[in-house]
């Protein structure tokens, strides 16, 4: 989707959670690009954890972004307001994201993240496990470089 309101309620909540001491939010343009792209999909929820449907006058406290391909999905980023935390928030955009890949055919949820992320913690009570490592995968500003862990969850909403 490229409806300018919907890129800059998701913007909005990037540049709120993402410490840029890790550098893993997207700008602008990496956003736009991705969702012109017919296989990637965003949700935006409110802080009560309803989809937002009106991009203009309602406020997004989360969003997850995802790519699919055939009988998978890939969750690219997922995010939360920091007010907005320890509410559930991130659970609902998971379940959001296991009905909307579902119903994409997608069997498996891949996600990829920086071995030392918290949200790791989230991610195997929803029930990913980890499947992988990827050995000095992320490359940092001061040089220093961070192994990524890759999760998978067989959806049961296909």
């Amino acid at each position: 989707m490229s409806d300018p309101a919907f890129i800059d309620q998701i913007m909005a909540v990037m540049e709120a959670a993402f410490d840029p001491a890790w550098g893993e939010a997207w700008n602008r343009r990496q956003l736009t690009d991705a969702l012109m792209l017919p296989n990637t999909f965003a949700v935006l929820i409110s802080e009560s954890g309803e989809e937002l449907t009106d991009y203009s006058s309602q406020v997004a406290a989360g969003f997850v972004l995802s790519r699919n391909a055939p009988g998978e999905e890939e969750l690219l980023l997922i995010a939360v307001r920091p007010e907005f935390r320890r509410r559930g928030l991130a659970e609902k955009l998971v379940d959001a994201l296991k009905a909307q890949a579902g119903a994409r055919g997608a069997e498996k949820i891949f996600l990829e993240m920086r071995q030392n992320n918290p949200a790791q913690t989230l991610y195997r009570k929803l029930g990913f496990q980890p499947i992988g490592r990827r050995q000095d995968y992320y490359l940092f500003a001061d040089g220093s470089r961070m192994d990524a862990i890759t999760f998978c969850l067989m959806n049961k909403n296909v």
